[in-house]
């Protein structure tokens, strides 16, 4: 390996999780701060919960209602052309009967 180009690797680093469980582990920080670990995460604890830092499930809860009311007015064009299809879509006997 080369020499001086690897960061210091701390032996004792603290890991101290929002929850306020701090452990020991090995790093290159001296301190490491994190939202979950072991004592509070969901798979864990047997919590029915979501772990949402980003706003992640809120976009999708978005996305979703953007696409139910996408689908929705999809389906009104797809009735309005269907008619404009159904009066396209007769035959010559049919126009004739009809007189």
């Amino acid at each position: 390996m080369k020499k001086n180009i690897h960061p210091k690797y701390y032996d004792q680093a603290t890991v101290i999780c929002s929850c306020g469980n701090s452990f020991i582990t090995g790093s290159t920080k001296p301190t490491l701060m994190v939202e979950v670990c072991h004592k509070c995460h969901p798979f864990y604890t047997g919590e029915q919960r979501f772990l949402d830092t980003k706003g992640r499930v809120d976009a999708f809860i978005k996305k979703q209602e953007i696409a139910k009311k996408y689908q929705s007015k999809k389906e009104n064009s797809d009735k309005k052309s269907n008619k404009k299809e159904e009066r396209k879509l007769k035959s010559l006997r049919e126009l004739l009967s009809e007189i």
